[in-house]
């Protein structure tokens, strides 16, 4: 960290101090997290290296993938889908919580990453609709700020939702599916680089990741990876 940035932090700290956003305890390392609530972030540290699904002992390919591969090449879901995360996410992306999203961008950019990094990050596009009801896409939100920490291009507005769906939440893995075939198109002039990765908040089903990895292969992109803040546990049904 250097001066000016150290300044500022000391600054915020006695201005305004970092305060946990899950126990109101005084946060830590630049952020509205305490110690304690950091460490109990679930980590996704083993898992399907395919489509990151947590798993008891890592694998190159869980058991669905090895019945069926995805369209993407490999997936990066630093945490899961569980308490106390899934509290943050969900203030953040219904109720508008833009700290709850720093505190999200800031402990993914602190997680381990493989050194095969893409050429592109394109955050997964909402339709207009949902757009201007929601007034920001959160998936371009945790996005920016890790591809400036990774020092990698991110764009947001070259694949788009050109179709509008119904919302995911409630539907199954083959209904969402049929949701969102052909809800995905790149601009004309988009012009991609061979290896791309597609960002997202919540990989659940990863029917949305799986639509926008098969607009890019299609398109002539070589690589798909799909990244996920966090991924939720296989369904029990």
């Amino acid at each position: 960290m250097d001066a000016p940035t150290r300044w500022l932090s000391s600054l915020h700290r006695w201005l305004l101090p970092w305060r946990c956003l899950l126990c109101g305890d005084t946060g830590t390392n630049g952020v509205d997290l305490c110690a304690d609530c950091a460490a109990e972030l679930p980590r996704n540290a083993h898992c399907c290296q395919r489509c990151a699904l947590p798993l008891p002992i890592s694998a190159p390919l869980c058991g669905r993938c090895q019945r069926k591969a995805p369209p993407w090449d490999a997936a990066w879901a630093p945490f899961r889908y569980t308490w106390p995360l899934d509290r943050l996410e969900t203030r953040f992306k219904f109720s508008r919580d833009l700290a709850a999203g720093r505190v999200l961008t800031t402990m993914w950019q602190r997680e381990p990453r493989s050194s095969d990094l893409p050429q592109l990050i394109l955050p997964v596009p909402l339709h207009r609709s949902r757009l201007r009801e929601r007034g920001y896409n959160q998936a371009v939100e945790l996005a920016r700020p890790l591809a400036r920490a990774l020092d990698i291009p991110c764009r947001h507005d070259l694949l788009q939702r050109v179709r509008h769906t119904d919302a995911q939440t409630g539907l199954d893995a083959v209904e969402r599916r049929r949701n969102l075939r052909h809800a995905f198109a790149l601009r004309a002039s988009a012009v991609l680089p061979d290896h791309v990765a597609v960002l997202d908040d919540v990989f659940t089903t990863g029917a949305t990741l799986a639509e926008c990895a098969r607009t890019l292969k299609r398109a002539g992109v070589l690589r798909v990876d799909v990244w996920a803040l966090a991924r939720a546990p296989a369904s029990k049904t």
